[in-house]
């Protein structure tokens, strides 16, 4: 057996596998087309090109909706101070109007407005309310949660009284529009009567602060 023959006949069979490997390699290499991709992160975008592209760490695919970012997350805080008109009848009261003025973190919503209503049973009791801070074209509307709480000093009128809890964002508009989340509020008043049929005009002031989100 002529071994030197063999020994050739298989080296030869090697770099022919071998070199059909490396052409078939590099023409599958050559047929793998380059994909693009954009990329999203906040209100900005880019585009990635490669083989097999993907978005940077914090990136998304995923094209944000319009009018989302630049609110989403927005410190909002500010002390509120007006008026409020209460209405008071054999079964309750009711704020029939409430406007005031804010200074603070309040992104150019200063103004607000609202009403309320209450039937009070006890010295600290529960009472509902809706609200809209606006300014500058935008406005975020709020609804009082069902755990806020009204709290006289005393269990009788005149007396001071103290609301507590939070408002939950409900919507809004311009920047707004869509808006969510929830606002801590502590605000004080005066009564001075709580006779069936009496109006009285009482000065209000509110602390709020919280989130804008979306």
């Amino acid at each position: 057996m002529n071994t030197t023959r063999i020994f050739k006949g298989i080296t030869k069979t090697v770099v022919v596998i071998a070199a059909f490997a490396l052409v078939a390699g590099n023409t599958t290499a050559a047929q793998a087309a380059n994909k693009t991709i954009t990329c999203y992160k906040g209100t900005l975008t880019k585009k990635v090109t490669a083989v097999f592209p993907k978005c940077a760490t914090g990136w998304s695919t995923t094209k944000p909706k319009a009018g989302t970012t630049a609110t989403a997350g927005v410190a909002f805080s500010g002390t509120y101070k007006g008026k409020m008109t209460m209405v008071w009848s054999d079964s309750g009261v009711k704020v029939t109007n409430l406007t005031a003025t804010g200074t603070g973190t309040t992104l150019g919503m200063t103004d607000m407005t609202g009403t309320g209503a209450a039937a009070p049973q006890n010295q600290c009791d529960s009472f509902i309310g809706t609200g809209t801070f606006g300014g500058g074209g935008n406005t975020i509307t709020v609804k009082v949660d069902t755990g806020a709480k009204a709290c006289a000093d005393g269990d009788a009128a005149p007396t001071g009284v103290t609301v507590t809890g939070n408002a939950v964002i409900t919507g809004g508009t311009g920047k707004y529009a869509g808006a969510k989340g929830a606002l801590k509020a502590n605000g004080t008043f005066n009564i001075k009567s709580t006779d069936a049929g009496s109006t009285e005009s009482a000065a209000f002031t509110l602390t709020i602060a919280g989130n804008i989100g979306k």
